[in-house]
């Protein structure tokens, strides 16, 4: 019997929805986390008499941090087992919310924050693969879909819950709210999920941990930073290339040794590559309407942070509603086909958001962000789904830690380029109108703003073809096929 079918013996489907429950409890608090800061920062600088530049590291350093851990967590799951792994990270989440609570200065916060966004990025992966190697084959689509809603609806929710809290109750809630979920996702996880080992006596590849920190962490720190100092500035692009050829070293590095870090060659399977693909076109897009849409709204529209979630709270309700209603007709209908129709959803919603103008209103806005929701619902997890199947299960944890460190890095790297080509943007606008001009400022925002939407129309578009190569018959990919390749 192998991994699977053992995994599967464990499983009745009573226990499915425990073990959901579970997953969905931890994955929700730690990308929750990612967003119900972000509302509060004048609070912060408030409080701390700190610089927005400073304030500013306790979203960058967090997300840095999920980035810099995605690619060993194939390596940690399989030596510890994924359970444990999940419920250690639950526990050290839990643990730094509590310790951000108890922080002196921006600076103690900063740390606990860098530390929590570990914990964060380890949850996310191992949640994923620990779906595909202990649900039964006939409900992964559904659980997926359900997990997906989990993924989905906290970035969404975030700045809505984060105003509230932060308006009634103080900065502290924000992390207190932590607590006791966590304390109920490690019961759950330790009580409903299965404990299973997939590998023993492996060995940590250390030249190759080391090179993908530093890479990873080069990067991603460009990334973050490089609206800031400027694409062409020295500093970005030496660091830009240091993180090029330290990943690079890691890569070939991987391909030859017996026991690598991240198992590369997933990427072998074409039709996990091509899904791969959609799938960080589907985050761009997120990310481009998360990023501009609260942008617009309080900068032109001049509202408050609750309303701005306000606006964005119905597309999270129907996100839900319509993944859970992707997962449980998956297999009767196939990727294919609700990919397509969601891109082409997203594509005509991010058209329609691209007229934003002075005198939109509420309505249009909330309607045509509420149906890009419904657009990123409907391939979301299809194309999750369609490329996890596509790796054996014992693979499965390497080829989630694949997804989320380039996920991770296309995030990264997407809402830094909207960052720099809106505030370049905006500026040539400004030189080339009225300055003086009543709502000058205003109306070169808007446009920017416009052009940006028009570029992720672009990208969506780029999509397309990769969706057609998914309704290729795919071959299934047998272990064998990857391990020989691992000892090279």
């Amino acid at each position: 019997m192998d991994t699977k079918d053992q995994a599967e013996a464990l499983i009745g489907s009573k226990l499915f929805w425990t073990i959901i429950i579970a997953v969905f409890f931890g994955n929700f608090m730690a990308v929750l986390s990612t967003t119900t800061i972000n509302v509060a920062l004048p609070v912060f600088m408030a409080d701390f008499h700190a610089e927005l530049n400073t304030v500013q590291w306790m979203m960058s350093g967090f997300m840095l941090a999920t980035g810099i851990i995605a690619p060993i967590i194939g390596f940690m799951g399989d030596k510890l087992s994924y359970k444990r792994l999940y419920v250690y990270a639950l526990l050290g989440f839990t643990a730094t919310s509590a310790l951000c609570t108890l922080a002196w200065n921006m600076q103690s916060l900063i740390v606990f924050r860098i530390l929590q966004g570990l914990f964060s990025g380890i949850i996310m992966p191992t949640t994923m693969t620990i779906i595909y190697q202990v649900i039964r084959k006939e409900k992964q689509a559904l659980a997926i879909g359900l997990w997906s809603v989990s993924a989905m609806l906290a970035p969404a929710f975030g700045p809505t819950l984060g105003g509230w809290l932060t308006e009634y109750f103080g900065w502290k809630s924000l992390f207190i709210m932590n607590l006791p979920v966590g304390i109920i996702a490690v019961t759950m996880a330790q009580r409903f999920i299965p404990y299973y080992r997939l590998s023993r006596g492996i060995k940590l590849d250390v030249l190759g941990f080391i090179a993908v920190i530093l890479g990873t962490s080069s990067l991603l720190f460009t990334f973050s930073e490089g609206h800031n100092w400027g694409w062409f500035s020295w500093k970005t692009i030496c660091l830009l290339l240091v993180g090029i050829i330290i990943l690079t070293y890691f890569i070939k590095r991987t391909l030859h040794v017996s026991n690598p870090l991240l198992n590369l060659h997933v990427l072998k399977v074409p039709r996990f590559t091509y899904s791969l693909i959609i799938n960080c076109v589907i985050t761009i897009s997120l990310y481009a309407g998360t990023f501009l849409v609260p942008i617009y709204m309080q900068k032109i529209q001049h509202s408050s942070t609750l309303h701005t979630g306000l606006i964005m709270l119905p597309g999270s309700l129907l996100l839900a509603l319509f993944s859970f209603i992707v997962g449980k007709y998956y297999d009767k209908v196939g990727p294919f086909r609700f990919i397509l129709i969601g891109i082409v959803i997203m594509g005509f919603a991010t058209w329609e958001l691209s007229r934003m103008g002075l005198l939109t209103g509420m309505f249009f806005i909330t309607m045509w962000l509420a149906i890009r929701y419904i657009g990123i619902a409907f391939c979301n997890m299809p194309v999750t789904n369609a490329g996890m199947t596509a790796i054996p299960s014992s693979f499965s944890g390497h080829a989630s830690s694949v997804t989320n460190w380039i996920r991770q890095g296309t995030a990264a790297l997407s809402v830094s380029i909207f960052s720099s080509i809106l505030t370049a943007r905006t500026l040539t606008h400004m030189k080339d109108g009225n300055a003086q001009a009543p709502q000058a400022a205003d109306l070169a925002l808007s446009k920017s703003i416009q052009e940006v939407f028009i570029i992720g129309i672009v990208l969506v578009i780029v999509a397309i073809p990769f969706t057609f190569m998914l309704r290729r018959e795919h071959k299934p990919v047998s272990e064998a096929f990857l391990e020989p390749l691992m000892t090279k």
